[in-house]
């Protein structure tokens, strides 16, 4: 961080920052959120900086935009087919904290270690959050990426646990195409969290194959136990699916580890 903003205190950034974007994306044309979904996104915002400084906050915004670009991407042909996102794909507060409920739950633990307990033996747990952070973004943009071009471009698309062709937007369908399209994403934003040092060069290897741990795993989930359950909702298997590629992550770091 450059040396005027170091003696400032990172929350107050994070305020001001979150603040002029959210009135920004206010008074844009093309919503990507929500009102209430703008608020929620402010939160998450400001915590992410306050915790991992523009570390953090470049990953995650690394995800939002390019997560909402590829919702869009052959936006008419998926809402002829009635299989595209709701709200042409604007992210509600269900949206927000689906995607960034684990991420943000590993930067706030990565912030209160060494205030809580300053010894060396639990900050070594600091990196291992770090890239459990990375990890839950790389699983949730390899999932969307997955997910949406999938739809818009999937020539055969499969249901995951009996390999049947199943229509496009099946839950728990699965295509050439997306898989490619998750694993490019799930790389794409592991390298902005090496880039800005957040995680290692192994660790970017790791955050891929957790993703695509995840992402196979939350296609399971879609096609055997979503449609028997109403409470496992859209945002809920988010969750899930971010949580899995976390831990996924974190475990394969420790099983690694001299």
């Amino acid at each position: 961080m450059p040396a005027e903003l170091a003696s400032f205190n990172p929350w107050l950034i994070a305020l001001a920052l979150n603040s002029v974007l959210a009135a920004i994306a206010w008074f844009s044309p093309k919503k990507l959120l929500t009102p209430a979904g703008l608020l929620h996104a402010w939160f998450l915002g400001v915590l992410i900086w306050g915790t991992l400084g523009w570390q953090g906050y470049v990953v995650v915004m690394f995800y939002f935009l390019v997560g909402s670009a590829v919702t869009r991407i052959g936006m008419a042909q998926k809402e002829a087919e009635g299989i595209a996102e709701k709200r042409s794909g604007a992210r509600g507060p269900e949206n927000v904290w689906g995607s960034a409920l684990v991420g943000a739950l590993c930067a706030l633990g990565a912030f209160l270690i060494p205030l809580l307990n300053p010894n060396n033996s639990a900050r070594l747990f600091i990196p291992l959050l770090l890239l459990g952070y990375v990890a839950s973004f790389s699983t949730k943009l390899s999932d969307t990426s997955a997910s949406e071009v999938g739809k818009a471009y999937g020539k055969r698309t499969f249901l995951i646990t009996t390999l049947q062709a199943v229509p496009r937007g099946t839950e728990g369908a699965v295509s050439l195409e997306g898989t490619l399209a998750g694993i490019v994403a799930s790389a794409a934003i592991a390298l902005v969290g090496w880039g800005v040092g957040l995680i290692s060069l192994l660790g970017v290897a790791l955050c891929i194959i957790a993703a695509f741990i995840a992402t196979n795993l939350e296609s399971v989930i879609g096609a055997t136990l979503q449609s028997k359950y109403d409470w496992l909702t859209n945002e809920v298997v988010n969750i899930l699916n971010t949580l899995i590629g976390a831990v996924a992550a974190i475990l394969l770091a420790w099983l690694i580890s001299p």
